[in-house]
């Protein structure tokens, strides 16, 4: 039996020059490239508006909601020195939504940039949203790990979200050097974006356009939302020799009932996931459907962890998980799943729903280029040697590709 965990990130390198990696985004979302592979299993160059072309009449797309916080605050000592909170999960309250709603305090968990120098006390920054003075102050409450537990308050009848949306600054990924700028606050979002909680945009998302939809519609092609908040970790490098060694990080999920329900009506057809991000919460869906027909039945919020499908063999339809799940919330009466996932997708894993992916080009030795790996196998490494070949563009603001599993024996 092939052991994951002993898998060679090593295995997963391909070098990548700077001048690759895209900056900025093109001005039409949907003008990017898309890879995907033709009939004789070389790659082939399409447009990204062209995606409703190459896709059957019988898909279910699945795209990620989720909506990307301003989640970056910088703080001016009275020194001089800069202190960055970027916020990554919310303490008190614990709940997404919740933490956003509130008034005057709340409590998250943050990377401090700069923690040396920010000896003690609180910082605090003014700024003025609809005519209101508003004073925000952070103070450290405890260290965990390389984080800290912080505590914001701050004046005024406004909102959390409203205080980020005005003192944040959009959360770039670290590979795209330079600083946040307006542009960024409309381009590093999806159009569809709806709930509030990711510090990374579900990238594959953002090439599509109204006419990107309009076209999908037109063909009859449906397409449902899933929200999976983005955490910092999905840009935590492996820095461990084996994937066994590495830790995945844990992300928050939620899935409507209605959207279980057309999962289920397409079990026989194509269902191809938006991102990775969708990708890992609909292959989370099936595990948590597995967990419910091996326990009572009953509603549990989802916590799939990370090696849990690699424990033994299952012989479980989509059909039959997602009619478990189905079930289990028409029994408690809840209109949505919700719960948190922090499954690794990886070499010898087997796609239990996904038939097929629309995703960007990855950094090397990164756990999404084991997720590719899953599903196409080393083919990767002739779509990634054709884009590098013909100039397409590389990670977050970077081209496309579409791929399809490849059925394993």
């Amino acid at each position: 039996m092939f052991d994951v965990s002993s898998v060679a990130i090593e295995d997963f390198d391909y070098p990548l020059p700077e001048e690759k990696i895209a900056k900025y985004p093109l001005l039409q979302r949907d003008k990017a490239k898309l890879l995907c592979f033709g009939e004789n299993g070389l790659p082939k160059d399409h447009l990204f508006c062209e995606l409703p072309e190459l896709l059957s009449k019988d898909t279910l797309l699945i795209l990620n909601d989720t909506k990307v916080v301003y989640a970056r605050l910088f703080f001016q000592k009275e020194s001089g020195s800069t202190i960055e909170i970027f916020c990554l999960e919310p303490i008190e309250p614990c709940e997404m939504q919740l933490a956003f709603a509130q008034k005057h305090k709340c409590k998250w968990k943050c990377l401090v940039g700069n923690n040396k120098k920010w000896k003690s006390g609180k910082l605090s920054k003014h700024a003025q949203i609809n005519n209101q003075d508003i004073t925000l102050s952070v103070e450290r409450v405890e260290q965990k790990e390389e984080c800290w537990i912080v505590e914001f308050e701050w004046n005024g009848n406004k909102s959390f979200a409203e205080i980020l949306q005005t003192m944040g600054v959009v959360p770039l990924p670290p590979y795209i050097k330079r600083q946040a700028e307006e542009t960024d606050k409309s381009e590093y979002q999806t159009i569809y974006a709806d709930q509030d909680g990711s510090v990374a945009a579900p990238t594959a998302g953002l090439h599509f356009s109204d006419e990107t939809f309009a076209c999908l519609k037109e063909k009859g092609i449906r397409y449902d939302f899933v929200t999976l908040h983005v955490g910092a970790g999905t840009f935590k490098p492996v820095s461990t020799k084996t994937i066994g060694e590495h830790s995945m990080h844990t992300e928050k999920v939620c899935v409507s009932k209605e959207t279980i329900a057309d999962l289920i009506s397409y079990c026989d057809k194509k269902i191809v996931c938006v991102g990775t991000t969708s990708v890992r919460t609909i292959e989370s869906l099936y595990w948590h459907g597995v967990r419910l027909l091996n326990s009572d039945g009953a509603y549990k919020d989802m916590d799939v962890k990370q090696w849990e499908p690699y424990q033994k063999e299952v012989c479980v339809s989509r059909s039959e998980a997602l009619k478990a799940i189905l079930q289990s919330m028409e029994q408690s009466n809840r209109e949505e799943l919700q719960g948190q996932t922090s499954i690794i997708i990886a070499p010898s894993y087997r796609y239990r729903i996904t038939d097929g992916m629309v995703t960007n080009f990855h950094q090397p030795k990164s756990t999404l280029l084991l997720l590719v790996d899953a599903m196409i196998g080393n083919k990767w490494k002739k779509a990634y040697a054709h884009a590098l070949e013909n100039d397409y563009r590389f990670l977050s603001y970077g081209d496309a590709c579409l791929f399809f599993k490849e059925e394993k024996s």
